[in-house]
């Protein structure tokens, strides 16, 4: 290897031009072998960037210098060599030498662009159409990259040059050279992409935070380029029908953005964002009017219409097509361009082709389905629906699943509003013929099923529903959206129940879905029942259909009558249904709301009777003893049966007097555990009483609750079995998806149009921390900024020189340890800095990756040179014996003019483990249900104090003035979502519980108990109390508590900002002893001392018992009951002292609310 690279390096250095090409591109070889090439690198900047060679020469050397890593040095000489070449005159060495500018470090490139002004508007004015499409190209990339918008942020005269430069690149759109115009376009095109998604930021590996005035800055360009395009849309439109039909595709984007933005005024909003004076945007377009913004989409529409029909190329159909549903959405778009780029884009679906973007192609059909018109949506249905099932991923699945049960709700909604106002009624409108299509019948009618899809689609369809009974978002801005929302306002009329109708056809077409066999899956089902018990509850079922004369609307006996006869339907599903753990909870959605009073008393002893079959289902859930535990939850079920025939037998005599008969024998039998016998038994009572009292019924027991009480919340603990864990990942999907839809949350750019600047998604900078001590020469700051979204910190320094000289140069070095890595693979980064003039600040940033959730730090050297440029090494001796040998191998490998460095070390910048967090949303319920099941768990204590007493301050935390939990108080500002809280008063306690999420996906719960204790030192009648805390973490993987055990104080540290203080185990422990020894002694006194007639009131058992369960319920007491309490047991009876202890904190709990109560009233009074 070593003869090779020998070889190479020799070859380089030839002025033979044959022999450098041959020579990089083994180079090139090697590199893409995986081998080090970094020598060879060197050896190629010296020989041929840094000297005259071929522009063939140069290209590959620039390619390699891409494939490796540079030292600093290495990089100045590149820029020298970059700077020579752009006055070349050869234009394509040129154009070589300005290839490599998007491949610059950023820190680097302010300065080059700056100085090279003069060369690059030369560029922009040469001949050479080579050097015209490499300038066009690279300074498309750059210039709409985040870091050059920070750049110019910091420095006017760069941001001048650079909005001059977006003038020339739009110009070059209109260039005589096909190449460059294809070129121009596709650079407009990437700067208004990445004001909406910052894609190439991204890539560029500087995200940094946005802020004002970068997004104003990007905002200008944006606004003078749409201003441009608008202007010019018919020279462009005609230019790109003379380019080659290759290169159209790249044309269509920018002209449509650019038009859209004009007719929807979208560019309005973005001209107030970048803050330009009124009278400069006033000269730059005038107001055109309605008419004309319409005839410029018309015009583009024509321009591009003909492609949708004429090309052979797929990806040129989609993107016409994607293109032209977006001026379909401006204001006075048509339904004919719509449906013209639909069709166009399911042909590309029925001809195979481009058959990898074939989620693309769905999604973009359903996200725009609401463009067409009825006749069209209604046709394209259950095409949709079959294309849907066959896609692969389930994100995309859900989304588009989500798009059509939306659409149907709307259809079906606004046709019968249609012919409520008079219009024809359009066939197929309802929603069950919009998914009348043969095979998706067949698969709601087929007990087993191989695919999830039919779940997917009920679980939608009744997820929608729930949607659209609440209120609707409201809807300031004209899109897409307004119109999905403004077809659902008008078919609901607002009213609060029109919602119910379209759900009402949907649990008729969904019926057949309690008779499937999921394998253990409930889902969905129970998602249909759900939806079924609040149509029962809203409708009254159980009183029967409504007459006209009670009231009732047409339409509301119909709807009444059409759910009485599917409750008969579903009564008769019962002797069908599979999954014995659905029977127990039809039983109940029917048993609650069926009408008993309804039924035919001629037909009591017919087998095919409701409440007949109801009652046998009931037996066979009661006696059913074949399944195994793992298909029923024979508990829950048993329960839930018994509570409907407490509630059935206690409606209706006739059902009475059967359910006595089986409950009477499932009291009796071995199947009922003893806790069932005793409920068996006070059932029957009773249904005894009620039968006896017909003329006094409870109303208590016989009214309808409308809830639905089996949530597909399974616990974690209690089930194992896969179809749970499928089941949840369901719900998680169709949730998300149809939140997503209904619900969408605002991007940042959203919050900002819509917000105005003033909008809270720009982010304050953090604080900075001083990694150098007060009297070193150079004064070194630093703060972070986090994206979680692609798992990078960007570390801001501030370096100050506080000596009285300039120094020539100071590098800045920094080390990593942990999970951070540089982008480009080195160990470390160097930034070297010139001419630092005494006091004053210089700005430089590093920006790394993290691969998972560690404890990290970035390590900071200052190296400066006093002596640099003097030539000699300098008179400065410093007493280096004891370096470690890395500091003496830099310094032996410095370049004598250096001189000889002055080295500091600062203090490591840790980043805080709470950064690697996201909060993570999540009910109670849910987050309960998960605590037990997470395998990892870690618990340590921790102390703060607070001032004044524990009572007093748990009485005024709910006016939110309180020391109490001054502690922790930090928390608000961390990365945690605070799932819930309780302060316990009467211990002066509290329990928190949040949730988060680490950035790789990992979940972490954490309690947090607290418990008062009075302060030992109590200096001049001050009252402090300290707060005893137990954290509690679960994590979903060992490695996550493991980090966090690693360094107890250091996480508290990152949690309450210094605010709570570890504490050993062993020394709860001792002050546990302590505390258990002082409550023993008074114990004993207690014991020694006679019963009293009255009850020991003593303040101080308050703190005795922090853990007694009874404290929480005595702060729910009725004033009745609390004089009862203070009365106290007759002289007479023998107390226990546990007895006495328990009487006593009673007393003193009430005591101490009795004050509260008179302090609460003074202050009102």
């Amino acid at each position: 290897m070593d003869i090779l690279y020998a070889q190479i390096q020799a070859d380089l250095r030839s002025n033979d031009a044959l022999r450098q090409t041959g020579a990089l591109l083994q180079a090139l070889q090697q590199s893409a072998a995986g081998r080090d090439i970094s020598i060879l690198a060197k050896s190629a900047v010296e020989e041929i960037v840094a000297s005259p060679a071929s522009a063939v020469s140069k290209k590959l050397a620039f390619d390699l210098i891409r494939s490796t890593r540079l030292t600093s040095d290495l990089w100045d000489t590149v820029i020298t060599g970059v700077r020579s070449d752009l006055d070349f005159p050869d234009p394509d060495v040129t154009a070589a030498a300005i290839s490599i500018l998007s491949a610059l470090p950023s820190h680097r490139l302010s300065k080059l662009l700056t100085d090279s002004t003069k060369e690059i508007n030369t560029c922009f004015d040469s001949t050479s159409d080579n050097l015209r499409f490499s300038i066009t190209e690279t300074l498309g990339c750059i210039l709409a990259r985040d870091d050059v918008v920070t750049l110019c942020e910091n420095s006017v005269s760069l941001l001048d040059r650079v909005s001059t430069w977006w003038t020339r690149i739009g110009l070059n759109m209109l260039d005589r050279s096909d190449n460059v115009s294809k070129v121009a376009f596709e650079s407009v095109g990437r700067l208004f992409q990445e004001f909406d998604s910052k894609r190439m930021s991204r890539l560029a590996g500087d995200k940094l935070v946005d802020s004002e005035n970068s997004l104003a800055i990007r905002s200008n360009w944006v606004s003078s380029m749409v201003d441009f395009v608008w202007k010019k849309r018919n020279a462009l439109m005609a230019r790109s029908l003379v380019l080659p039909v290759e290169s159209f595709r790249a044309t269509v984007f920018p002209i449509v953005y650019a038009v859209k933005a004009v007719a929807s005024d979208a560019v309005e909003v973005i001209r107030k964002l970048s803050k330009s004076s009124s009278s400069s945007s006033s000269n730059s377009s005038v107001l055109d009017s309605n008419a004309e913004r319409f005839v410029g989409v018309s015009d583009v529409v024509s321009h591009l219409a003909p492609f949708l029909a004429s090309s052979l190329d797929p990806a040129l159909i989609f993107e016409v097509g994607i293109n032209m549903l977006h001026l379909a959405d401006v204001p006075g778009g048509k339904t004919e361009w719509a449906s013209l780029s639909i069709i166009a884009i399911l042909t590309l679906w029925d001809r195979q082709e481009f058959s990898s973007a074939r989620e693309s192609i769905v999604r973009a059909v359903v996200t725009n389905l609401h463009l067409l018109d009825l006749h069209m949506q209604v046709s394209l249905f259950r095409r949709l629906l079959l294309m849907v099932k066959n896609l692969r991923a389930e994100s995309d699945r859900m989304h588009a699943l989500a798009c059509i049960c939306r659409t149907a709700l709307c259809v079906d909604l606004f046709a019968k509003e249609s012919v409520r106002r008079g219009q024809k009624p359009l066939a197929g409108t309802d929603i069950a013929s919009l998914f009348e299509d043969a095979r998706i019948r067949d698969d709601l009618n087929s007990v087993t099923s191989k695919s999830l899809f039919r779940e997917e689609l009920v679980a939608s369809l009744v997820e929608s529903c729930f949607q659209l009974s609440l209120p609707l978002p409201e809807q300031k801005n004209s899109g897409m959206e307004s119109r999905v929302i403004g077809a659902l306002a008008y078919g609901t009329g607002y009213g609060a129940l029109n919602w119910t109708e379209p759900a009402l056809e949907v649990v008729e077409v969904c019926r057949p879905c309690v008779k499937w066999d999921c394998d253990g899956r409930t889902y969905a089902i129970d998602c249909y029942l759900k939806l079924l018990v609040r149509l029962c509850h809203i409708y009254d079922t159980r009183g029967g259909v409504k007459r006209v004369k009670d009231g009732a609307s047409q339409d509301q006996i119909l709807n009444e009558t059409r759910l009485q006869k599917l409750q008969r339907e579903l009564v008769k599903d019962l002797r069908e249904v599979y999954t014995p753990r659905i029977c127990a909870r039809l039983i109940w959605a029917i048993a609650e709301h069926i009408d008993l009073e309804g039924l035919d008393p001629l037909l009591a002893d017919d087998p095919d009777d409701p409440l007949n079959i109801i009652i046998a289902n009931i037996h066979k859930v009661l006696f059913n003893i074949d399944s195994s535990a793992d298909t029923t939850n024979r508990l829950q079920d048993v329960q839930a049966v018994i509570l409907c025939a407490q509630r059935l037998g206690s409606r209706n005599p006739r059902a009475g007097q059967l359910l006595t008969k089986e409950l009477e024998e499932f009291r009796s039998s071995n199947l009922s555990d003893s806790v069932n016998k005793h409920q068996s038994r006070m059932i029957l009572q009773r249904i005894k009483y009620v039968t006896s009292h017909p003329d006094s019924r409870w109303s208590a027991v016989s009214e309808a609750r409308g809830d639905y009480p089996f949530s597909h919340h399974k616990l974690t603990v209690q089930f194992y079995e896969a179809a749970a864990a499928q089941d949840r990942k369901l719900e998680g999907l169709v949730h998300k998806a149809i939140l997503e839809l209904w619900r969408p949350e605002p991007s940042e750019l959203t919050l900002l149009l819509t917000k105005g600047v003033d909008s809270t998604s720009l982010k304050v900078p953090p604080t900075a921390i001083s990694l150098t001590g007060s009297s070193d020469p150079c004064y070194v700051e630093a703060y972070h900024l986090a994206d979680s979204s692609d798992g990078r910190i960007t570390l801001h320094l501030k370096v100050l020189n506080l000596t009285e000289l300039e120094l020539n140069r100071v590098d800045i070095r920094v080390g990593l340890s942990g999970a951070l890595y540089y982008m480009d693979g080195s160990p470390q980064a160097v930034r070297q800095l010139r001419n630092l003039v005494s006091q004053d600040p210089v700005l430089s940033s590093v920006t790394v990756g993290v691969t998972h959730f560690e404890r990290c730090a970035l390590w900071v050297q200052v190296l400066y040179y006093p002596f640099y440029g003097s030539g000699a090494a300098g008179d400065y001796e410093g007493d280096y014996a004891e370096e470690d040998p890395q500091i003496m191998r830099q310094k032996r490998s410095l370049r004598p003019e250096l001189g000889e460095p002055v080295i500091l070390r600062c203090q490591p910048y840790k980043i805080p483990l709470t950064e690697l967090l996201l909060p993570h949303k999540i009910s109670p319920v849910e987050f309960f249900r998960l605590w037990p099941s997470l395998p990892a768990v870690i618990e340590y204590t921790g102390t703060y104090t607070y001032e004044g007493s524990g009572f007093k301050a748990t009485a005024a935390q709910q006016y939110g003035e309180s020391p109490f939990l001054s502690g922790l108080k930090s928390l608000s500002s961390k990365p945690f979502h605070r799932v819930c809280s309780h302060v316990i008063r009467t211990v002066a306690g509290f329990q928190l519980c949040f949730a988060a999420k680490t950035w790789y996906g990992g979940f972490l719960g954490m309690m947090i108990f607290g418990a008062s204790e009075v302060s030992r030192n109590v200096d001049l009648g001050d009252e402090t109390t300290t707060m005893m805390c137990k954290f509690v973490v679960r994590a979903s993987d060992a490695s996550i508590t493991k980090e966090i055990g690693s360094d107890l104080q250091g996480w508290l540290d990152d949690l309450t900002d210094g605010g709570v203080e570890y504490m050993p185990e062993d020394e709860v422990k001792v002050a546990a002893a302590e505390r258990l020894r002082i409550s023993m002694e008074r114990i004993a006194l207690l014991k020694a001392a006679q019963p009293r007639p009255k009850t020991p009131k003593s303040d101080d058992e308050n703190e005795d018992e922090d853990e007694e369960d009874e404290d929480k319920k005595k702060e729910k007491k009725k004033d009745g009951e609390e004089d009862e309490k203070t009365k106290g047991p007759s002289t007479l009876s023998k107390l226990t002292a546990e007895e006495v202890e328990h009487r006593a904190l009673q007393a003193a709990v009430l005591q101490e609310w009795h004050m509260l109560c008179k302090e609460r009233n003074q202050s009102q009074n």
